[in-house]
């Protein structure tokens, strides 16, 4: 049993579902379980994101180790992003949440 318990205001497990629960979190994570991905890359293949959003977002998830940064030895320089192996374990629920989310988008998105 754990030591956290969500219902409680001050736990630290709702910061960490407020992070991964958060929409370009999750779809970020997501993008990046087929592999390291450059920035550039990353923002072409998520729709609808701005780079201010992407940078942000890049931040957190470095900032909470879940995502790692990389600076290439290129001309000009660029950077890769991959998910750690704490990212790679959020990997999995993310992807069961992303899935069920295109599977039901349709019935949520109706009118009642």
């Amino acid at each position: 049993m754990s030591e956290y318990d969500v219902f409680l205001a001050d736990c630290p497990a709702r910061t960490t579902l407020a992070l991964v629960a958060d929409t370009w979190s999750v779809v970020v994570i997501f993008g990046l379980g087929s592999g390291p991905q450059r920035y550039s890359e990353l923002r072409d293949r998520i729709g609808g994101i701005s780079n201010k959003m992407l940078t942000q977002t890049l931040r957190r998830l470095e900032a909470s180790r879940l995502v790692e940064r990389r600076t290439l030895a290129t001309a000009p320089p660029g950077t890769e992003y991959s998910l750690t192996p704490l990212g790679k374990s959020l990997l999995e629920p993310v992807s069961l949440l992303a899935r069920w989310a295109e599977e039901h988008a349709e019935e949520l998105a109706s009118e009642p």
